[in-house]
């Protein structure tokens, strides 16, 4: 999505936008490049491999928007049967294509938007929630609610599935602590601070610095999920609320989807400074296939286009019609880059670089996006992701480590820490709710 508009905002916005095509040449890491931007295929041997690894692995992705996909669908509407995962869906996810992934879990985004409140956000999280429980539900055979680490590894050898719960944006708890207990106890495991917009206390990526990171409250909310047990996801928030939960946590963080900001700088990639605080920390960068976040190219050219969108909606106001005629005619003399499965690579490689192997992971942000990176463009081709890091020179137990052991080495770390607050706390001594 475009880094400083609303996910449902840019949807409107992007869909009228086609794709452009990228020229011959060479990727960042010398792959050669296609017509239409992808990296080279895959040797068999190399794909091979990368298919071996994920049979012994789960593949744990940490971010995807299905939940919220099905709300906005035009003909579902929310309705989970209305959007039949049995079949090949309009948008990133369906069961085949799952499969095809080699996906062993996967963390289903429960989000809201933080920019309205409709008749408030925990009713709309609420509902978020229900809609993701009723698609792991709908599908017994084939999906699994997991609620810990072991429940992943149980799931995987079982043949399904792994199903989790994220919740994107702290400002569904609407200031209270109460919520965000009550939100665990519905099975949510991660929380983002943020999303785009500043809360009463913590900073966004996205919007303006009023407290230089977290507030005193915003230091409990972080206290308070490590005592839970909920991860604490920093994807989202500014450098400043980065640090300051880097400075109040006892357990390892998540970033579910963000990428290198050395590589791509956006303000919702990760600083090296940052980085290599993770790697302290022990935590986790999962990097995400979001276009603008990975390739310099569309990066540049998202920037040029705010002002494009911006100068048809003070013209035309609310008449989407022509702004979508104006946009499609501007299109056609700016024809848009092409992010790569090459390019992906070399965030992931950057992110070893600089934290190191074991805090490293995938988040792809599949059915949060509009536009997608070539070679990458569904749940079905993480394989193919794999397979360029083999061919780069990753070894068996790097990629293994990349697909799913760092996240439950994170994840055990992370209940770890609760189960020692816990028996260090008695219940009277819970923070207050606000």
């Amino acid at each position: 999505m475009s880094q400083n508009l609303s996910r449902s905002r840019s949807r409107r916005i992007r869909q009228f936008l086609a794709p452009g095509f990228l020229l011959l040449g060479l990727g960042s890491s010398g792959t050669l490049l296609a017509q239409n931007g992808s990296s080279a295929a895959p040797s068999d041997k190399y794909l091979a491999r990368a298919k071996h690894i994920l049979t012994e692995t789960p593949l744990i992705d940490g971010h995807n928007d299905l939940p919220w996909r099905i709300r906005e669908d035009s003909i579902a509407r929310g309705n989970v049967d209305a959007y039949d995962l049995r079949k090949h869906t309009p948008g990133h996810t369906d069961l085949d294509r799952l499969k095809a992934g080699m996906i062993g879990a996967q963390f289903w985004s429960v989000y809201t938007p933080g920019e309205w409140r409709d008749s408030g956000y925990a009713r709309v999280q609420l509902e978020q929630i229900d809609i993701a429980h009723r698609i792991i539900a709908k599908y017994p055979d084939r999906l699994a609610l997991a609620l810990t680490a072991n429940d992943i590894r149980r799931e995987y050898k079982e043949g399904k599935l792994a199903s989790l719960l994220g919740l994107e944006g702290g400002h569904a708890i609407e200031n209270s602590l109460g919520a965000l207990r009550a939100y665990y106890d519905l099975g949510v495991r991660y929380m983002t601070l943020t999303h785009n917009v500043t809360l009463d206390w913590a900073d966004a990526a996205l919007d303006s610095a009023k407290h230089n990171g977290l507030t005193p409250f915003g230091d409990s909310v972080v206290r308070e999920m490590n005592r839970l047990g909920m991860m604490v996801d920093l994807s989202h928030v500014s450098p400043g609320t980065m640090s300051d939960a880097l400075n109040d946590t006892q357990a390892p963080v998540i970033f579910s989807h963000s990428g290198a900001r050395a590589l791509v700088d956006v303000p919702r990639n990760v600083p090296d400074s940052i980085l290599r605080r993770v790697s302290v920390n022990g935590g986790i960068v999962m990097v995400p296939f979001v276009t603008g976040f990975v390739s310099p190219a569309v990066m540049l050219y998202d920037e040029s286009t705010r002002p494009v969108i911006t100068d048809l909606e003070k013209k035309y106001g609310k008449d989407t019609a022509a702004i979508t005629r104006e946009l499609k005619q501007w299109r056609v003399s700016h024809p848009e880059p092409r992010a790569t499965l090459a390019q992906v690579a070399d965030q992931i490689d950057y992110v070893r670089k600089v934290a190191g192997v074991d805090h490293v992971g995938i988040g792809g942000d599949f059915d949060g996006i509009t536009e997608v990176v070539q070679g990458l463009e569904d749940v079905s081709k993480y394989p193919a992701l794999f397979a360029e890091l083999a061919r780069r020179g990753w070894s068996d137990a790097d990629l293994k480590k990349l697909a799913g052991e760092n996240l439950l080495r994170v994840f055990g770390a992370v209940e770890a820490v609760s189960k020692r607050l816990q028996s260090n706390r008695r219940t009277a001594e819970l923070p207050r709710t606000r």
